[in-house]
């Protein structure tokens, strides 16, 4: 499709109007379109006022745990919001017609949750330093939920449990009330959401493993939705966690001129708390989706067992051994093999497969492992995927993009129709690019792509496909190559990048040495596989004409 690849949408430019003198909080939400006074960013996200909320909620957590401080922050934030949002409506109509201010269809007729008096945000501000400041909290998320039948059963509802220090909750509130988040204005620059975005970050990278629970990193994220770039139909997420996949795509959408209602939800999530978390995330951004009735185990309960989606996109969590997969091995969704009882992996993309329409698009995260396993069916499935054309194209990443584990990892993209209207026909090829040098280090153990690095990858993934205005694809050593199946046959049907896209034509020596070593090391190992499948090989045919025991 012909259309501007950019990361995200440009901020609009708005006219100069009279305004009240900006306070402290609008100052240092100035800092992100004035790049000459802010502070250094350390992540492309940052906005320049999130650091310091972050910290100091951070100071107030004191010996709570991340897990359940996070619910505690979120919920608030969340009540903030949809408050925030009621009250600048409430204004503009006590100023018009007083009498409709109190009209709960004013507000619904314009997608805001209508809060009743006791659940306002001035109400609970002034009742911070209140003993029973977490009752009344409580209070207020049950008379929203009655009266906002999307958010029932969803809301942070434990505020006043013994071990949660009052005080401490209070102060949270007091911190909380300085950002304005449910206006106009916060609204078309999206703060709530990159605040939710970020303090989701921050929280799966202090739960280490836990935290991959419910996020993926941005910039994985983004990459995804650029290549596989959701306009209009039905998007689908089986493992959506709190829902980065959807907001993205929404983002990825508004930016190239889409409308929001072009995009259909679906989605499911089997943590209950998760869950609650998407649907919440959505609710933020005014977005209806289906993430099902309940939480609930994709494999054993699919909540959208007839759905066809247009574009499907998934980080499901790594080589799960105890999925039951004992239990489903007559499942119809095993059309190229029974999956590994002891792996999901397979089951997975066959999950994403089976409820993929007929033109669709997926784009998954898997670990490394399932580009050239031949453990139990793994590699015969592998072998059937690729010679019914259904596997696209395979990334690899860097290392440590990923909060929740230094497992290597790649994206699969896999299509049922490779001769699409408006692309080339690429039947008998799979696109391989190898992007484990890109990223910048924004911590002492954290990497993430730019903005540009996924342009990029997304580019070539679009050229090779010749797609309009897309450029041209050209192979390039050590990086990216297209590849036809019988050189993936001879290879023992691996997908590894790194077997396909060859080396770099100049090695750079003014490289730091960690990094020349790495390389070596991963062509190294690569080569010691390669040694190892032809010594199976060897020996298989010396069995088989009796030359061995």
């Amino acid at each position: 499709m012909a259309k501007k690849r950019i990361a995200e949408k440009a901020p609009k430019k708005t006219a100069a109007k009279k305004q009240k003198q900006p306070t402290k909080s609008d100052d240092q939400l100035e800092l992100q379109v004035q790049p000459a006074k802010a502070p250094k960013a350390k992540q492309t996200t940052a906005l320049g006022f999130e650091e310091t909320l972050w910290a100091a909620a951070d100071k107030l957590r004191g010996h709570m745990d991340a897990a359940v401080y996070k619910h505690t922050v979120l919920g608030l934030v969340f009540l903030k919001y949809i408050s925030d949002a009621f009250e600048e409506k409430h204004t503009a109509l006590l100023a018009d017609d007083p009498q409709a201010a109190e009209d709960r269809d004013e507000y619904i007729a314009e997608n805001i949750f209508w809060v009743p008096k006791e659940a306002r945000w001035s109400f609970i501000q002034k009742k911070a330093k209140d003993p029973l400041i977490g009752k009344l909290i409580d209070d207020a998320m049950v008379a929203i939920e009655k009266e906002n039948k999307t958010l029932k059963g969803v809301l942070q509802k434990d505020y006043a449990r013994p071990d949660l220090d009052k005080v401490m909750l209070g102060q949270l509130v007091d911190l909380i009330s300085g950002i304005g988040l449910g206006s106009k204005e916060s609204k078309e620059k999206d703060i709530l959401g990159r605040v939710y975005e970020y303090f989701l970050g921050k929280f799966a990278s202090a739960e280490g493993k836990l935290g991959g629970q419910f996020y993926t990193p941005g910039c994985i994220v983004k990459l995804l939705v650029e290549m596989i770039e959701p306009m209009k139909g039905r998007i689908y997420d089986p493992a959506c966690g709190s829902g980065g996949m959807f907001v993205q795509s929404l983002k990825f959408l508004e930016a190239h001129g889409g409308k929001r209602g072009a995009l259909s939800i679906y989605g499911q999530e089997s943590n209950p708390t998760t869950w609650k978390l998407a649907k919440m995330n959505l609710a933020i951004r005014g977005l209806d989706g289906n993430l099902g009735e309940t939480n609930a185990d994709t494999f054993h309960n699919d909540q959208h067992k007839d759905l066809k989606a247009d574009y499907i996109l998934a980080n499901p969590p790594f080589n799960i051994s105890d999925w039951g997969g004992e239990r489903l091995k007559d499942d119809v969704r095993w059309k190229y093999g029974v999956p590994s009882v002891g792996n999901a992996n397979y089951a997975w993309l066959q999950h994403m497969i089976h409820h993929l329409s007929p033109n669709g698009i997926a784009g998954i995260v898997l670990a490394n492992g399932s580009l050239s396993s031949n453990q139990s069916s793994e590699g015969e499935i592998r072998k059937a995927l690729i010679e019914a054309n259904l596997v696209d194209c395979i990334v690899s990443l860097p290392g440590q993009l990923f909060y929740t584990t230094q497992i290597p990892a790649s994206l699969w993209f896999l299509t049922r129709n490779k001769k699409a209207q408006g692309m080339r026909d690429r039947t008998g090829e799979v696109l391989f690019i190898d992007c484990r040098k890109m990223g910048a280090m924004v911590s002492r153990v954290q990497r993430e792509l730019t903005d540009v690095e996924v342009l990029e990858v997304g580019r070539i993934y679009h050229a090779w496909r010749g797609e309009k205005d897309a450029g041209t694809y050209e192979a390039k050593a050590g990086f990216c190559k297209a590849v036809k199946i019988d050189e993936i046959e001879k290879n023992g049907w691996v997908l590894t990048p790194g077997r396909y896209v060859g080396a770099e034509e100049v090695v750079d020596e003014d490289a730091p040495f960690e990094e020349r070593l790495k390389v070596l090391s991963d062509n190294l190992n690569a080569q010691f596989q390669k040694s190892q499948e032809l010594s199976n090989q060897i020996s298989k045919l010396l069995n088989s004409l009796g030359a061995i025991s």
